[in-house]
């Protein structure tokens, strides 16, 4: 009784409920929260820190940046889901709230758009950069390639690079991503290995096109840590799932490099093993396996779940 009792005296408070509204929309920091809400940011961070300590958020910290996220589990999760949900839409100020929300979201993918832009040509080399590209890609193949996979789905595909490795072993694969930029290379990298029986298109990984179902497999090679809700994009894949279908995540286990948040425009710097296990859970995937790869300094986690039949 004692969390519920602490969480509802967390929320009884005008800015604490707009607080914990916003962060269970996204992911915030103490800066975003204040140029959103206004006010002084040591104001907004008091707030927040009684919101935490009421439970009803988690803050999490990556390299020098601090988060808050809206708190799913505990004494107390279902209490502040029921408050949010009896918040009438159409209050002036929530409503202003969520507005400007979506202005700082449509700024994100601005920037984002014009980072894989600029970067589309440069891609691969890049990416190699940061981990052991061929042990990653074996990894990745034992474990998609260990039964027949029909039909593959590969969101964020980039240049297409798990298209053309996982391709020869696939009836029919499919690629999705933002970035113009980013499907012009797919296109030509897909025409040079002769893989006619692969596609790529544009959509959006948090909203799949209705006509993308049943899928064997669906992959997401080094995407989510771009991805501002990368739990929204792994229930829209299970969706997409035939049953007994299985969703790949292959990204970094947490680091601390802020470069790749500032100078590659990463929302996160990697995922504990926990988190992706929340995304499968809440997906209703059964995780059934899991690998890690060592770098130095990055390490790269594949995880794996199967859509319940």
């Amino acid at each position: 009784m004692s969390a519920v009792l602490a969480c509802l005296k967390a929320l009884a408070e005008p800015t604490r409920l707009r607080l914990a509204r916003l962060c269970a929309r996204d992911d915030l920091t103490v800066s975003d929260l204040t140029a959103l809400l206004g006010g002084s940011q040591p104001g907004i961070s008091r707030h927040l820190k009684l919101l935490v300590e009421g439970g009803v958020l988690d803050r999490f910290r990556e390299g020098s940046w601090v988060f808050y996220r809206l708190a799913r589990r505990g004494a107390a999760a279902a209490v502040v889901e029921a408050a949010l949900a009896a918040l009438p839409e159409d209050d002036p100020a929530l409503a202003a709230d969520l507005a400007r929300l979506k202005r700082l979201e449509e700024v994100r993918s601005a920037r984002a758009r014009g980072y894989f832009a600029a970067v589309a040509a440069d891609w691969d080399r890049l990416r190699a950069l940061q981990a052991d590209e061929a042990v990653v890609d074996a990894a990745i193949r034992a474990l998609v390639c260990d039964r027949p996979v029909r039909s593959l789905l590969d969101i964020g595909t980039g240049t297409a690079h798990m298209l053309t490795l996982l391709g020869p072993e696939v009836a029919h694969g499919q690629g999705i991503d933002l970035s113009p930029e980013m499907l012009a290379l797919a296109r030509e990298n897909l025409a040079a290995a002769g893989l006619r029986h692969c596609l790529v298109r544009q959509a959006d990984m948090e909203r799949l096109p209705g006509d993308l179902a049943g899928f064997d497999m669906v992959v997401f090679h080094q995407v989510l840590h771009y991805a501002r809700r990368p739990a929204a994009a792994v229930a829209e894949a299970a969706r997409v799932l035939a049953p007994g279908g299985r969703v790949m995540v292959v990204d970094f286990l947490p680091h601390g490099l802020d470069e790749l948040r500032t100078e590659h425009n990463h929302a996160r710097l990697g995922f504990p093993a926990a988190e992706v296990a929340s995304w499968f859970s809440a997906a209703e995937l059964a995780p059934v396996a899991e690998r890690r790869v060592p770098g130095d300094p990055l390490t790269v986690g594949i995880w794996m779940g199967e859509k319940r039949a």
